[in-house]
């Protein structure tokens, strides 16, 4: 039998669905860009390519110490790391920082050293995050509101 729910508290549901929806959806689409967010790897690279990087680097006038910095840590996610997600009443913020994440994420202003192509080692396609918001959109927010409704 259905639930018999008073004119008077229609609003009050909606809007706790609404704000369900807005978190599961945050949640699921914070946690599937993460894990899919190139991270650098030193597998990644052939021995040749890494013998070919150079020792240092210059950033804003100072000299990093780019190929001992790799061989040490080897690995990276400073990118993945760098995501935040803001959960408010009816929307969410879900962003990424990183001074390089528009050329990883969506292939726009790519640095000069990409020779003008899109190009991540891990095969990772430009826009990616869009793709995993309309996917989400269309597969999971309507079991978020079936589920909704069910239990409500």
């Amino acid at each position: 039998m259905a639930r018999q729910i008073r004119i008077d508290q229609i609003a009050d549901l909606m809007e706790e669905e609404i704000e369900h929806v807005v978190k599961l959806t945050a949640l699921s689409w914070t946690k599937q860009v993460k894990e899919q967010t190139p991270v650098f790897s030193l597998s990644n690279y052939s021995q040749s390519e890494l013998d070919s990087m150079p020792m240092f680097f210059t950033v804003g006038g100072k000299t990093v110490p780019l190929k001992e910095a790799l061989l040490e840590h080897g690995t990276g996610g400073t990118l993945r790391g760098a995501w935040q997600t803001r959960i408010g009443k009816f929307q969410a913020e879900i962003t990424n920082n990183m001074e390089y994440a528009e050329p990883v994420l969506y292939g726009n202003n790519l640095p000069p050293g990409w020779g003008g192509k899109y190009r991540t080692r891990q095969g990772t396609v430009p826009g990616f995050p869009d793709l995993i918001g309309k996917e989400i959109a269309t597969k999971e927010v309507p079991q978020f509101i079936r589920a909704f409704r069910r239990r409500n």
